[in-house]
């Protein structure tokens, strides 16, 4: 019981941490400015919705893919760590991570008129580091159930995400810079903590092959 308790708590902060719906308030309010109240609240519906679905379909199939490519959990979880740990850096810099979103892919969703699939749904919610979160947690996944402790904190962090839009979109003035740069910066020390977690896990499970077993001895 207690192990599914962990994994829960473990696979909810990992999510919520790695989509930080918090730090893309102001790349959501700012490519929406031009937007109606309507449209802003119909945006984050959408892109929760997207983003949620995005890492679903991770999370049914991600280990298969690594099955195809022969990519063993504890490598995966030592390159995951590494790919969680450049973003955790970053977030504790207050800065948004190029893995998340370039200059370019911001500029380009501030000149469309609907930003909720592309830019903001993929890749600012399910970028390549939430995906590679929700892989590394379905890796650790021995049983059905945590399977679907892990879909279901996937819909719970898109749930969430929808309310904290629809609360910038509300009330704005809740989400100053100060705020954002505080909550980003001890949410950025939570996944650096996670990160190193998943290295050490990684690192605990690599098995020596057989030819460099014979070198070593």
């Amino acid at each position: 019981m207690w192990n599914l308790i962990d994994f829960a708590v473990l696979s909810f902060t990992s999510l919520f941490v790695i989509v930080d719906p918090i730090a893309t308030v102001p790349a959501f309010l700012a490519m929406t400015v031009r937007d109606t109240q309507a449209e802003r609240l119909r945006m984050a519906t959408l892109s929760s919705c997207v983003a949620g679905g995005v890492l679903a379909v991770f999370a049914l199939g991600g280990r298969r893919v690594l099955s195809a490519f022969g990519v063993t959990v504890p490598a995966f979880e030592i390159a995951g760590g590494i790919v969680l740990l450049i973003v955790a850096l970053d977030m504790l810099q207050a800065r948004r991570t190029a893995l998340k979103e370039t200059p370019e892919e911001q500029a380009a969703g501030a000149k469309k008129e609907d930003v909720a699939i592309t830019p903001l749904g993929v890749p600012m919610l399910a970028g390549p580091g939430a995906i590679t979160a929700v892989l590394l947690l379905t890796s650790q996944a021995d049983q059905w159930l945590k399977y679907g402790i892990v879909l279901l904190n996937i819909f719970l962090v898109s749930g969430l995400t929808y309310l904290i839009f629809r609360l910038s979109v509300i009330r704005p003035a809740i989400f100053n810079t100060l705020t954002l740069r505080v909550v980003t910066r001890l949410m950025g020390l939570l996944l650096a903590a996670i990160a190193v977690q998943f290295i050490v896990n990684g690192v605990g499970g690599v098995t020596l092959s057989p030819v460099f077993s014979q070198m070593t001895r």
